[in-house]
């Protein structure tokens, strides 16, 4: 494994994209100061995910993106990748490449991606850190950093072993571990709190339950006594009454005939009834069909209009598009592609012909240097022979050839200052153009994509609070619905009446109930519940018939008592007109303080009026028992009730005493719970509408934060073109002028050596003169022609090859902007061919809803011929049904004349029965009381009542004694509240004797002398009680979970220390082996040593480093000098490395305090380490240059850094 790329794009100096290909060995980074070396090394520890801005040599994170020079925009986002060779496996993921990428925008937005696919910080440090490089960045080394190193405490120096031995994953898992463990800790506490406070609940809530179920028993000795009272009281008037029927037999017979005539002419009357009935529906059903017919031709006359409307508006068709044609536009794409290759071609063709051209420039020099040597040769030769003649000789021609190479080279300089300046202005004109052809940003702030982007995200995150908010309130009235619909299905298990009134719910004549017709005010529901006693449950009904029937019904099924009101509509409207006000009507009457009159108190439906009024006419309603004394005492007040429910009337008082919670105020209860879980659901309902509203926003907004940040990836790049497009111009601009001004320097040197030459030839010259029979000029000249010849070709080959270069960067540049261009064309192509599809489909949507809005208004159209005609006939059937029913009426008026005539004969046969049956209707009135009595109080019927309760069965015998039946067991049924339920059931059966009156009679007395004893009672703590106990079970299975969870959670922490002890100890036993041998190179004859400051803990113990150096005896790092702490520091480093070697290490200027000595002995250690890991220095020492593979080459133009790359060993072949 190692680094195989590093691409830097808007990363600090590096405006432009650049990118370093790395491959194993070392490679060293150069460059003059503050040319951007280190920002390299900034650039590796931040695409790892380094998060500290002041370890990248910066205020604050946004300070690694390019801010800009004088010549050139800031950008506005910071992107590294890396790519790292993976062909080992050595990291965790299935890829023989794996590239790492990092983006920073000015915004502040931060992103990480792993090949590609997003990231976080957290996936980047697991995938790195199995191979020792960790949050601790010991693999790369900084400036400044060893003496850090040196002066960092024992604990910090223990993070660098525990990071390269791959246990700070392991720290990190644990360090989860804890914050769990601490937040399972505050669960806990709350957990328990919670269940404490219910434990305390539980107790005062067992006694209630208690005295509930007490009660529930006593109340059935109580129904027990009275029932076999009152079935001995049926028994004897049963009795007494069968002796009395058979005097009346012969009465009964004449009655009969007489009911026998009155029946047959109530079966006329109703046949007359039946009659009038039948002809309603008819009448109603012709006239709800002439409602529908008119109501269809209405909606088919609204839905031709409609369909007229759509189709005029589908009849015209869309604009089509008007963009350039695809095919086009991929036609000149294909052109562009074709140009693309042709010039690659050239491309290659322009290396083969610069190599060859290389080629001929090493020949031509070595042809140069091989001519200089022969006119060397012939110099010496022709000395040998005539010393001082050639000599002088030499120097005539010496100087007549320079004379005239200065005259040719000072024209050639002349005429290069003329083409460099042409150049240079060209290239300058070619810059400002493009300068002022393009627009960029001077600063982020302005830049539309980037403020788009950043309203779109703001948006985005802001409505993603919105939908959490929306979640809660959700939640909450979701469950607010819950705990009212529970309490409501509670209160309507009580509201059923307790005898078989309930049994008629829903059937024929059944309208209401009383509560659900009658509200009290708030708080007076239990003295009105008195005051209706025994109808404060009972049924309404629509008329006389239908109760009658009821009961009819209720007795052949013998399901019990029914107790019935009858409507306003069922009573008799005469009878209701003659009433006449009661004396003791509200009006006008003065009550005493705190007491009011009952109807003022009241809301009464219009069906129950009437009938309510009259059974709540001269009754009061009193605060307290003394104010309603005081108005027994008002005339009229015929009886008073107070809060509690206590009953007063002239002659008696009935006093609530422990009665639970009356009928309405239970169903009033009932309709404030079910109201409030109908609000509590019409929240949840809005909640739901909100929350889908708030997800559709929050997805445009995601979708808007998107688009926005592909806009401004897209600009980006186009800026980032335009910048890299300006710099290349500029550069080129720059590399002109600084041309232009090398060839007039060359020029001016030209010319003042064509001077010295002609004067220097005017000086040999004379001195030949004087010799001038020696002077063997033929062969030095011949030497001189060859080594000029030599000179100029091997001058041109190197003019040839800086053309061929020149030729080539052309031609690479037109083949990048061909491939762009074609690339360009297209996304043109695609976009246009989308376009025209999309126009396509919108048109062939708008010709079948035209044909179908069409196809309706021919329809409508015969539709609506077909009503009129149907509504004409259904408005004569109607017409016709109307006097039907009226014949009809006419005659059902006649036939009820007819019945009053009847009824009024059997009125005066029934008068004359009844004065011969006197003496039987009294025992019967006796013996009906005694009835309803029994069904009012035991809620049995006669025969189910003397059968079960009857003087002829055995009576248990019960103790009187009802308190030892109910020892103090609250905090039992705290405990177990199924135990009551459990002891019950073992209850063995009970001895029994013979009926006996007297001891029914004080049975009685004594049960409900226990009764009054208890009070009050709530009827709900039972139900109360279990479902507290039942929430306290469950919250102490919470507890146990929780705990067993924690257990678990310190399991995992033992497990995880025990893991790092092993690794650190393994490491640093390595590490301090590693680092005496290592010391000994460094220091030859000293000594080092690795520490441990608490050698019992393994897991938190520190490092100490001691080092002596040879010749002297200080161990103390802050005693030794600059170069010595500093390669103590490294052999530190290097222990680390050695004892777990990392993939790769960077050095920035390690070895600059070191002198050649101490270098000579780290260069050993860094060739050591290039065997099993790639290193990566940064360095300014010519001998480090050495032993590198690899050289990068870093300098800086206008505040923008570039490299410049050499791999050592194929300039070493060439």
């Amino acid at each position: 494994m190692h680094l195989k790329t590093l691409t830097l794009r808007g990363f600090k100096s590096f405006a432009s994209a650049t990118t370093l290909s790395l491959e194993p060995g070392i490679t060293c980074v150069v460059g003059p100061n503050g040319s951007g070396k280190s920002n390299v090394v900034d650039a590796l520890a931040w695409v790892m995910g380094e998060q500290g801005a002041k370890n990248l040599r910066g205020g604050q994170m946004a300070d690694v993106i390019f801010a800009g020079t004088t010549g050139r925009a800031a950008l506005g986002r910071a992107q590294v990748d890396l790519v790292i060779d993976n062909s080992d496996a050595a990291l965790p993921i299935d890829y023989s490449e794996v590239t790492i990428s990092r983006t920073l925008f000015r915004g502040g937005g931060s992103e990480y991606s792993i090949n590609g696919a997003p990231a976080r910080l957290l996936d980047v440090q697991e995938l790195l850190s199995d191979t020792g490089m960790g949050r601790q960045m010991h693999v790369i080394v900084g400036q400044g950093q060893l003496d850090a190193i040196l002066s960092s405490t024992p604990e910090e120096r223990r993070g660098f072993i525990e990071e390269a031995a791959g246990v700070l994953k392991h720290r990190r898992r644990k360090e989860r571990a804890l914050k769990k463990l601490a937040d399972m800790d505050a669960n806990l506490v709350r957990v328990l709190d919670l269940t404490n406070e219910l434990h305390r609940q539980l107790k005062p809530l067992a006694r209630q339950a208690k005295a509930a179920r007490k009660a529930g028993l006593i109340q059935a000795r109580v129904r027990d006594a009275q029932a076999r009272l009152l079935a001995d009281d049926l028994v004897r008037a049963r009795e007494r009454l069968a002796a009395q029927s058979d005097n009346d037999e012969a009465l009964a017979r004449r009655k009969s005939a007489i009911e026998d005539t009155i029946g047959q002419l109530r079966t006329h009357i109703a046949a007359l009834e039946s009659e009038y009935a039948a002809d309603s529906p008819r009448v109603e059903a012709a006239a709800q069909a002439w409602r529908e017919a008119t109501a269809i031709t209405e909606r088919l006359r609204a839905t031709m209009m409609t369909a007229q409307d759509r189709a005029a508006s589908y009849a015209q068709p869309a604009l089509p598009p008007t963009g350039e044609d695809p095919d086009e536009l991929e036609r000149r794409a294909q052109e562009a592609t074709a140009e693309d290759a042709e010039l690659i071609k050239e491309v290659e063709a322009a290396h083969a012909k610069l190599n060859e051209l290389i080629d001929a420039k090493r020949h031509a020099e070595e042809s140069d240097t091989q001519a200089s040597k022969e006119l060397a040769r012939v110099n010496r030769l022709l000395a040998d022979y005539r010393e001082k003649t050639a000599r002088l000789s030499g120097d005539v021609g010496s100087a007549r050839s320079r004379l005239e190479a200065a005259r040719n080279e000072e024209q050639r300089a002349a005429q290069a200052v003329i083409a460099a300046d042409a150049r240079a202005q060209e290239a300058a004109r070619v810059y400002e153009h493009a300068v002022s052809e393009s627009s960029l940003p001077e600063r982020a702030e302005e830049n539309p994509a980037a403020i788009a982007h950043a309203q779109a995200v703001a948006a985005r995150d802001a409505a993603r609070a919105r939908l959490d908010e929306l979640l809660r309130d959700e939640s909450e009235a979701q469950a607010e619905r819950a705990r009212w619909e529970a309490r409501r299905d509670t209160l309507a298990e009580h509201l059923t009446p307790d005898d078989a009134t309930g049994t008629i719910t829903g059937k024929p004549g059944f309208l209401a109930t009383v509560p659900e017709l009658l509200h009290s005010e708030e708080g007076w529901e239990d003295a009105l519940a008195a005051l209706l006693t025994p109808f404060a449950d009972a049924a309404v009904v629509d008329s006389v018939d239908s109760a009658v029937d009821l009961v009819r019904e209720a007795r052949a099924s013998n399901a019990g008592r029914i107790r019935m009101l009858l409507a306003d509509a069922g009573r008799d409207t005469e009878a209701q007109t003659d009433e006449s006000p009661a004396p003791s009507s509200p009006d006008g009457k003065a009550l005493p303080a705190g007491t009011r009159w009952a109807r003022t108190s009241v809301t009464i439906a219009p069906e129950l009026q009437h009938t309510a009024h009259a059974i709540l006419d001269g009754c009061v309603l009193a605060d307290s028992l003394e104010s309603a004394t005081e108005a027994l005492k008002v005339a009229g007040v015929r009886l008073v009730a107070t809060r509690e429910g206590d009953l007063l009337s002239s002659t008696a008082l009935t006093s609530a005493g422990h009665a639970h919670s009356s009928v309405l105020t239970l169903h009033a209860q009932y309709e404030r719970a079910r109201a409030a879980a109908r609000d509590a659901g019409a929240r949840e309902t809005q909640a739901r509408e909100k929350l889908a509203e708030a997800t559709a926003t929050l997805d445009a907004a995601i979708k808007t934060a998107n688009e926005a940040l592909k806009a401004l990836r897209e600009q980006d790049a186009e800026h980032a073109r335009i910048a890299q497009e300006h710099a290349r111009l500029s550069s080129a601009a720059q590399a002109a002028i600084a041309e232009a001004e090398r060839t007039r320097t060359v020029a001016q040197r030209a010319h003042e050596q064509t001077a010295w030459a002609s004067e220097h030839l005017a000086q040999v010259e004379a001195r030949l003169e004087e010799n001038s029979g020696e002077a063997p000029a033929e062969n030095l000249d011949t030497a001189q022609r060859a080594a000029d010849l030599a000179a100029a070709q091997a001058r041109e080959a190197r003019e040839q090859e800086t053309a061929a270069r020149l030729e080539l960067r052309a031609l690479e540049e037109r083949a990048r902007q061909a491939q762009s261009r074609a690339r360009t064309l297209r996304q043109n192509a695609a976009r246009e061919r989308e376009e025209r599809q999309r126009y396509l489909r919108a048109e062939e949507g708008r010709k079948q809803r035209y044909a179908i809005a069409s196809a309706v208004l021919v329809q409508c159209e015969h539709a609506l011929e077909a009503a009129r005609s149907v509504l004409e006939r259904v408005d004569a059937e109607r017409q016709a049904a109307e006097a039907a029913r009226l014949e009809h009426l006419e005659a059902t008026s006649q036939a009820r004349k007819n019945i009053d005539a009847l009824t009024q004969e059997l009125a005066e046969v029934t008068s004359a029965v009844h004065r011969d049956e006197v003496a039987r209707a009294e025992m019967t009135l006796r013996y009906e009381q005694l009835r309803e009595k029994a069904l009012a109080e035991v809620k049995l019927e006669e025969e189910q009542l003397i059968q079960e309760y009857g003087p002829h069965n055995l009576v248990p015998e019960l103790p009187l004694d009802l308190s030892s039946e109910f020892p103090d067991t609250a905090e039992q049924a705290q405990e177990d509240p199924s135990a009551q339920g459990k002891d019950a059931d073992a209850e063995e059966p009970l001895p029994t004797r013979p009926y006996v009156r007297s001891e029914q009679e004080h049975a009685l007395a004594q049960a409900q002398r226990e009764l009054e004893r208890l009070g009050r009672v709530n009827p709900l703590a039972l139900e109360e009680h279990a479902a507290l106990a039942s929430r306290h079970e469950f919250l102490v299975t919470q507890v146990q979970d929780l705990k067993k969870s924690k257990a678990d959670l310190l399991k995992i922490i033992d497990d995880v220390d025990a893991l790092v002890e092993e690794a650190f100890t393994s490491a640093f036993e390595d590490t301090a082996e590693q680092f005496a041998h290592t010391f000994e190179v460094l220091f030859p004859g000293g000594e080092g040593k690795l520490l441990l400051t608490d050698p019992d803990d393994m897991l938190t113990t520190g490092i100490e480093i001691e080092a002596r150096p040879a010749g002297k005896k200080v161990k103390r790092l802050s005693l030794l000098s600059g170069g010595e702490r500093s390669l103590a520091a490294v052999a530190f480093l290097v222990a680390i490395f050695k004892a777990r070697p990392s993939p790769f290490y960077v050095m920035d200027e390690v070895e600059a305090a070191l002198d050649d000595v101490n270098l000579s002995r780290l260069l050993t250690i860094f060739s050591e380490l290039r065997e099993s890991s790639q290193l990566i220095i940064i360095t300014h020492q010519k001998r480090t240059m050495e032993i590198a593979d690899a050289l990068y080459g870093v300098t800086m133009r206008d505040g923008v850094t570039r490299v410049i790359s050499q791999r050592l060993k194929e300039a070493g072949k060439d």
